[in-house]
């Protein structure tokens, strides 16, 4: 179980994230959503141990992950919103890096290694470098490296960017599949609608404040909205979009 009690980030005194506190238990995928500048990416630099909270807890089946963040590392796959890899590595050279960091014994990282470049249809582009690579086969390349160690917890922030309408259906049966197994799955994005379609529940950020944490089905009734884009919008004062084409169009026009 991930727990994060009264999570705060802040920067010159100013909250990015202000007292945020969830639960993602075994099984379960958490859709967290927000804004641009609501402090989702803030959240997920926190989790990932790549910037120091200010203050509140992130504790881990129990346990206070800062105490050893090496150890809490090694059970987490985390794909990131940007594909910053090593452009002179080839696909599979990235993908046996990632793995003999991970510590995974030679016998079982090879055929791993190469079965999830033949399942993710990168196995012809192996030997060539990721500077070669599409912004979607980058995207795959990032998601065999999150998941060849078979990690209790996915960290995914925008994990569908750039990939192809199968490779993106493949993976939201596969993020299915993985909470099923009893996975803990914690999923930042941009895009709703397949949040209301891969979630059990979904946490709604504004300012760095929580304002909306339930399943999205219970929202819609508390709400009176028929889809997750109104429940969004509703929380987050979004400008109205006919209202903002109009005025683009009168710009454009004038």
């Amino acid at each position: 179980m991930l727990e994060v009690r009264n999570l705060v980030k802040r920067y010159n005194r100013v909250p990015v994230v202000d007292d945020v506190s969830f639960v993602i238990r075994p099984g379960e995928i958490l859709g967290y959503l927000g804004p641009n500048g609501a402090g989702k990416s803030t959240t997920v630099k926190v989790l990932t141990g790549l910037i120091e909270p200010t203050d509140g807890d992130i504790l881990f089946n129990g346990f206070d992950v800062r105490k050893d963040f090496v150890a809490f590392q090694r059970r987490l796959g985390y794909v990131p919103e940007e594909a910053h890899l090593y452009p002179h590595l080839t696909g599979r050279e990235y993908l046996q890096l990632i793995g003999r960091l991970r510590n995974l014994p030679r016998r079982v990282l090879e055929p791993r290694m190469d079965e999830l470049l033949r399942l993710f249809g990168l196995w012809d582009d192996r030997h060539s470098p990721l500077s070669s690579y599409s912004k979607g086969m980058r995207q795959k390349i990032l998601l065999s490296g999150a998941l060849i160690h078979n990690p209790e917890l996915l960290i995914l922030d925008e994990p569908f960017s750039g990939l192809d309408v199968t490779t993106a259906l493949v993976l939201r049966t596969l993020l299915h599949e993985l909470a099923a197994q009893g996975k803990i799955i914690f999923y930042s994005s941009h895009v709703l609608e397949v949040v209301e379609k891969v979630c059990h529940r979904v946490l709604i950020l504004r300012k760095g404040k929580v304002v909306a944490h339930d399943a999205v089905e219970r929202l819609r009734d508390l709400m009176h909205q028929p889809s997750l884009e109104g429940i969004f919008a509703q929380l987050t004062e979004q400008a109205d979009p006919a209202g903002m084409v109009k005025g683009i169009l009168s710009v454009m026009q004038s």
